[in-house]
């Protein structure tokens, strides 16, 4: 898989019926290994070995209901008083991020009302804290750690 703008991991990968899987340690399952889901276990990992993000409040594809649609997130962390405080849309390396990429995780957020999103295709990352009483966002340097945010 290509090589991410993210620390290196070590992953179970194993391949089966000629595709490769690799183990999802939020999920604790062998999912499909796209290019996607390869983001999204860097950017996983990253998040809970270098910013020290606890796993256990993290979800994996959560579903919602939006307009009454169902909607998926790409991954939802919570505060230890089980309250959604952030939304992280992946891509695939070679996708562009985008205004219609933040439109998308915006959307989202109507319905989860968090106070921080990151996109990333793992060559870029975006990390915004949302004001919503000013109805405005704060793009951040870099991916806080968690007990920087959250109390």
């Amino acid at each position: 898989m290509k090589s991410l703008n993210l620390p290196t991991y070590s992953f179970n990968i194993k391949l089966i019926e000629q595709r490769k899987y690799i183990f999802d340690f939020i999920r604790k399952k062998f999912v499909i290994l796209t290019p996607e889901e390869w983001v999204r276990q860097n950017f996983l990992r990253f998040l809970v070995e270098e910013k020290k993000y606890p796993a256990s409040l993290i979800a994996v594809e959560m579903e919602f209901k939006l307009n009454k649609l169902s909607k998926r997130s790409d991954a939802v962390v919570y505060n230890k008083q089980s309250k959604p405080f952030l939304i992280i849309e992946f891509k695939a390396p070679e996708v562009k991020i985008d205004q219609k990429v933040f439109d998308q995780i915006a959307r989202y957020n109507m319905k989860l009302n968090v106070d921080y999103l990151i996109v990333s295709n793992g060559l870029d990352h975006f990390c915004c804290k949302i004001n919503a009483e000013n109805n405005d966002y704060l793009f951040l340097k870099d991916v806080p750690e968690f007990n920087q945010i959250v109390l």
